[in-house]
């Protein structure tokens, strides 16, 4: 089982791992589900700790707040911040079909809807 696998069914125990001293920095991009069916998009460097405070709505004004309970979907590590917060605002443009996508690891279906639909792409053949 690889890594990447096993940080997605349990992120929470290898959260406190890479956590720990002496240790390159980690974070993670990650993306919850929330109970209406509407994607939250974040970055965080302690994604176990971030998700406990999406679930108990610590925050009142958090988009998340009303749509608990939240699930997390998808998840990836990063060890540069700057990386981690580009990543995120590129994927907070995405629709939630491409984001759904994305967690479910259907990168054909991500290549489908990240073409353009429109006349003057140069693909564009309604006949076809």
């Amino acid at each position: 089982m690889s890594v990447r696998a096993q940080s997605r069914r349990c992120p929470f125990e290898r959260s406190r791992e890479l956590n720990e001293p002496n240790l390159m920095k980690t974070y993670y991009v990650y993306m919850l589900k929330c109970n209406d069916n509407l994607i939250y998009t974040g970055v965080t460097n302690d994604i176990a700790r971030r998700y406990e405070e999406h679930q108990q709505g610590r925050n009142k004004s958090s988009f998340t707040y009303k749509r608990r309970p939240v699930t997390l979907i998808w998840h990836e590590v990063f060890n540069d911040i700057e990386q981690a917060i580009t990543f995120e605002k590129k994927l907070k443009k995405w629709s939630s079909k491409k984001k759904l996508a994305l967690a479910s690891e259907d990168y054909d279906m991500i290549q489908a809807l990240a073409e353009c639909r429109n006349a003057s792409h140069f693909k564009y053949n309604p006949d076809s």
